[in-house]
């Protein structure tokens, strides 16, 4: 979001730049009140497809309400939707294009089991509610990613406060194409640790990045699991797990990770952001092979004593 351009207070803000980062054009966009962008992708009609959240006035004093916006090559805004649960705190965290031309959006809500829940929503084509599925305990728990899987169903990675073995864990939860779960499992100890991303490798496995204090060298360490596919539907085991690895920073203190992505080689590059060991954080990507070896470590300063964080990738074509 921006405070600095756009309608007034905070609007979501979508920027789009040449092959070496020039900016070509920029878009704002306004709603009634407070406005957040929290994930993007391109359509298959050259568009986009923004998931956030906004408040608004209401009864209850204010709403937040998860905010789907589609745009078209120009980023001129073709439609939007406000998806809410009445008189609850609602928000969107990702977004993908599914198969059907419809989308698939993870993110959490204060309408369920729990204080919150992940929410699992599934549009039409033109961003119209199909179905909504929780995902929760009696305590806190947050959808960070979600992905279509090869079979049409679904894979989210968040995090959960409900189950697992620590305050925090990484939590990984396998829907059908309705979004009904098949299964789910909890990674963590009894420190905080967090589910940021999620891929389908080539092996119909999966690959987890996140953040884990309960493991690792120091602090807060970047987490990345390669998960191997279940046999006949049932859950991962932990004797499942093709490979774990952690990256522990220079400074030996807080390091997090914010997206994957895959190559056609099965490579890993994960980007985040890690304490320099100054005043600042830096931006933070990774390369690993497929069997989890780190190849290089790509980090950036940026200008000052500021915070750097990524918190998206995407690979060159």
């Amino acid at each position: 979001g921006t405070s600095s351009y756009g309608a007034g207070g905070r609007d979501v803000w979508l920027i789009k730049t040449d092959e070496d980062g020039n900016e070509q054009w920029n878009k704002t966009f306004d709603g009634p009140e407070t406005d957040y962008g929290n994930s993007v992708q391109q359509t298959a009609d050259g568009g986009y497809i923004i998931v956030g959240y906004q408040f608004s006035s209401c009864s209850q004093g204010f709403c937040q309400d998860i905010w789907l916006i589609k745009t078209d090559e120009n980023g001129n805004e073709q439609w939007d939707r406000i998806l809410g649960s009445l008189y609850y705190l609602d928000s969107g965290t990702s977004v993908q294009q599914t198969a059907d031309g419809g989308y698939i959006i993870a993110g959490a809500t204060e309408y369920g089991a729990g204080s919150y829940d992940i929410w699992l929503i599934k549009t039409s084509s033109n961003g119209y509610m199909q179905w909504g599925k929780t995902f929760g305990g009696s305590s806190g728990d947050w959808g960070s990613s979600v992905q279509q899987t090869a079979d049409g169903g679904y894979i989210i990675a968040g995090i959960t406060a409900s189950y697992g073995a620590g305050s925090y864990d990484v939590w990984l939860i396998k829907t059908d194409e309705d979004g009904n779960e098949q299964w789910n499992k909890t990674y963590g100890g009894s420190g905080s640790d967090y589910g940021s991303s999620v891929q389908q490798t080539a092996d119909g496995g999966y690959i987890i990045a996140g953040t884990t204090a309960s493991y690792g060298a120091g602090g807060y360490d970047i987490w990345l699991i390669k998960e191997i596919d279940p046999d006949g539907g049932a859950p991962p085991t932990t004797s499942g797990e093709n490979w774990v690895t952690r990256y522990n920073g220079p400074a030996n203190n807080e390091d997090g990770a914010n997206a994957i992505a895959l190559d056609d080689s099965g490579n890993v590059y994960v980007t985040g952001t890690s304490w320099g060991g100054s005043t600042s954080y830096d931006y933070a990507t990774i390369k690993y092979d497929s069997n989890g070896y780190q190849l290089w470590v790509a980090r950036y300063d940026g200008p000052g004593s500021s915070e750097d964080n990524a918190g998206a990738i995407a690979l060159d074509d």
